[in-house]
């Protein structure tokens, strides 16, 4: 079942942005300039501003050819994966080779930390969408959210963001994920609103927790509440946190099935990393898995000793339950079906 799976290229996936996507890592699994509070993978275990080929491009490459030698026809492809992949030295030379293979769009995932680099800004021209994030509008609320590498400033941040869309030739779409209780009241949303205004980006998504966050406090906001924050917003304003916003829901093309991934939790509560060396399979796809499940209501999750366990609702591990400290009921705030 899946032991024969690529490493670095996975789908295609449903995304809620993008359709059906043919993602890419660049990345280790969890290697990131930020450690964010909402992060769905989990707390960055590698937290770093060195570039360099973390990936080989070539091996990248050559599995990327044979998904579409057998016939993947993606709506993008995704550079995204479980890390920030601004961080691979190796992106530009990866997204000219891949325009010099398909002619399917290629779109980059970021936090966009590293646009204030010139060499980061240059190796981005050739992608025909970047879609960097902006969580906060002032330092306190970045330090709070993002946890940046002590290297990276807000200040910095933003400049970068200012300059990469003044310059870019491509499309910006720019997600700003709100959170309850730390950034979904109207206050930080007209901080985040302003700085906006000077990215101008070509469409802003807004975003909540809509996956088990890296942190229990990271609490997402309801369609309602998303809905009340777009007015403070200029030109095309979309709300991505809610389901259902491209129309039907697309399965990942996958040896592995649901039923796959149930058979193993109902064994034991896993990790996405579990899922995923266990059936073989990039973590991006256990995620998609485990993110459907759970919305279907036959995968919970919980904390134990700072890791987010997913576990089959048939057998609720002893002592854990949805009065408890940690629910799952709270969780389904994500929903926004």
């Amino acid at each position: 079942m899946g032991r024969g799976a690529l490493r670095y290229v996975y789908g295609p996936v449903p995304s809620r942005r993008l359709g059906r996507s043919l993602g890419v890592d660049l990345v280790p699994f969890k290697t990131c300039t930020y450690d964010c509070i909402y992060c769905h993978v989990g707390r960055t275990t590698n937290r770093t501003v060195e570039r360099r080929e973390y990936i080989p491009i070539r091996d990248v490459l050559t599995e990327l050819q044979g998904k579409l030698n057998a016939g993947a026809a993606p709506d993008y492809i995704g550079i995204a994966g479980s890390g920030e992949p601004t961080l691979n030295s190796g992106l530009g030379e990866l997204i000219r080779k891949i325009k010099g293979m398909t002619a399917i769009p290629v779109a980059v995932f970021t936090n966009g930390s590293l646009l204030g680099m010139r060499d980061v800004r240059r190796e981005l021209a050739a992608a025909d969408l970047v879609l960097p994030s902006l969580d906060a509008g002032d330092a306190s609320l970045f330090q709070y959210v993002n946890r940046p590498h002590g290297d990276i400033s807000f200040e910095a941040m933003v400049d970068g963001l200012v300059a990469f869309t003044e310059g870019f030739t491509g499309t910006v779409w720019l997600e700003v994920v709100f959170l309850g209780g730390v950034t979904g009241i109207s206050g930080e949303a007209e901080k985040i609103a302003a700085i906006v205004r000077r990215i101008r980006p070509a469409r802003v998504q807004l975003n909540t927790a809509v996956r088990p966050p890296a942190e229990e406090f990271a609490l997402p906001l309801s369609t309602a509440d998303l809905s009340a924050l777009k007015g403070f917003f200029p030109g095309v304003v979309d709300i991505v946190g809610a389901r259902g916003q491209r129309g039907q829901p697309v399965r990942a093309v996958s040896e592995i099935s649901d039923a796959d991934v149930m058979a193993l939790l109902r064994r034991r509560p896993c990790t996405v990393a579990d899922v995923s060396g266990g059936l073989g399979i990039h973590p991006g796809e256990a995620i998609k898995h485990l993110d459907r499940l759970r919305i279907a209501g036959r995968v919970g999750t919980y904390v134990n000793g700072g890791e987010r366990f997913f576990k089959s609702r048939e057998c609720e591990p002893e002592g854990v339950s949805e009065s408890g400290p940690v629910t799952v009921s709270g969780l389904r705030m994500s929903r926004q079906s």
